[in-house]
């Protein structure tokens, strides 16, 4: 195994440091099971950004732990460029995680992270690769996030870690993402602290026809993983409300398709979820508003309406009281952010 500090000055904040000189070279590692939107999600922003640039910025390889093909989660077979001991010199390696994720085993690849990471190599987790970097005990004072289906499990077993709800993590020379397609938003804010700058980031987040989140983006987890089975009444509660943002129910009319009182309802809500059914239902309808604001150009009266606000004064001031600031600064704000 080949160390890779000398290639990037600055260790501490390698993605910033990137050069545009220097190709930046990742390593993918799969484990068994790896999934397979993990990694191409993770591949693919780079190679648009060096086909934008119209250089090589990045570099990347595949790994496994000896080199053999590596069957992914559904059953596709890879085969990767390198074993773990033959792979070239490398600046950062993230590991593709497994579903479901191994508690045993996996000993040369724990051995090979610690390796790396002497070595002065940057390490990231997609999806349950978190999981991995934490067994191997290099996620100790460092912020992290995993998918929410697996972040009791994560707390539980590593309960010394600064785990978040986060889209992705990046904190200095490690960073880690949940699932899905949350490796694009991770890969991308990368590129937007390398030589490319935003523009390179934006013009990647433009290519793979999406729309880039952030840092501060949290995972949307279901409700139902939240609560559990045994709450029916509130899921069919919240699906509904859900379902009717731009003509909202009353309460009345919420708790007569729920075939419960108007006291049964706000009862449910109190109990599950400490507030009342309108509050929630509020809630519901501006944090809407705040997508829409922030993903769209409909005009502030349209993004009123189609959260169910008659009153275009009414919705300024509730979305100035929850989020700080009136609709129209705050759609300044979002382009701001995004054009930097």
């Amino acid at each position: 195994m080949t160390e890779g500090k000398d290639r990037h000055p600055h260790r501490q904040h390698p993605w910033t440091s990137i050069s545009a000189d220097i190709p930046f070279r990742f390593g993918f590692l799969l484990v068994p099971n790896f999934t397979l939107i993990g990694l191409g999600s993770a591949v693919d922003p780079l190679r648009i950004a060096n086909m934008v640039a119209k250089k090589q910025i990045y570099e990347f390889v595949t790994l496994s732990e000896n080199g053999d093909p590596v069957e992914s989660s559904d059953g596709i077979h890879v085969n990767p460029k390198h074993s773990i001991a033959s792979a070239p010199a490398l600046d950062a390696v993230l590991v593709i995680g497994s579903n479901p994720i191994p508690k045993r085993g996996a000993d040369k690849v724990l051995s090979a992270l610690r390796q790396y990471s002497r070595g002065g190599i940057a390490l990231g987790g997609v999806d349950t690769g978190a999981y991995f970097l934490a067994r191997a005990r290099l996620l100790n004072g460092y912020r992290c996030t995993i998918h929410w289906e697996d972040m009791g499990e994560f707390v539980e077993d590593f309960p010394q870690l600064v785990i978040s709800p986060k889209l992705f993590e990046v904190d200095r020379d490690r960073c880690s993402c949940s699932g899905g397609i949350a490796a694009v938003d991770m890969m991308i804010y990368l590129i937007g602290l390398g030589p490319g700058g935003r523009a390179l980031a934006s013009a990647v987040s433009e290519l793979l026809i999406c729309e880039h989140r952030g840092p501060d983006e949290p995972q949307r987890v279901p409700l139902r993983s939240l609560l559990g089975p045994g709450n029916p009444k509130l899921l069919e509660a919240v699906t509904l409300m859900e379902c009717n943002i731009e003509e909202p129910f009353s309460m009345e009319e919420l708790a007569t398709h729920l075939r419960l009182s108007s006291r049964q309802l706000e009862r449910l809500f109190q109990d599950n979820l400490s507030c009342t059914p309108s509050h929630y239902y509020i809630q519901l309808r501006l944090s809407r508003a705040q997508h829409l604001l922030k993903r769209t150009d409909k005009t502030i009266s349209e993004i009123a309406a189609a959260c169910g606000f008659v009153s275009l004064a009414h919705f300024t001031n509730r979305y100035g009281s929850a989020f700080g600031l009136p609709p129209r600064l705050a759609r300044r704000q979002f382009a701001s952010d995004k054009t930097g």
